[in-house]
C-alpha cells in the first residue's frame, strides 16, 4: 500500500466506525473463523444486510 493512501484509508475507517459502518474484513475473518462450513455473503449483500438490522425494514427506521 502506497504510504500517500494509509492517512485516507485510516480516515475512512475512522469515519466509517463512527457511523457504526461494519468492517467487512472483520465480517470475513469471523466467518473463516467461526463458521468454515458457510458461505460468507458478498460486499454489497453485507451492507444491505448491516443496514437493515441497524434501521429497521420497511420504512421502520424513519424519524417521520
Amino acid at each position: 500500500m502506497s504510504k500517500w493512501l494509509r492517512p485516507f484509508r485510516a480516515t475512512r475507517r475512522m469515519m466509517q466506525a463512527m457511523v457504526g459502518l461494519p468492517s467487512y474484513d472483520a465480517y470475513l475473518a469471523h466467518m473463516a473463523a467461526e463458521h468454515p462450513d458457510r458461505e460468507p455473503m458478498d460486499y454489497r449483500s453485507f451492507f444491505r444486510d448491516r443496514q437493515q438490522a441497524r434501521y429497521g425494514g420497511k420504512g421502520g427506521g424513519r424519524c417521520c
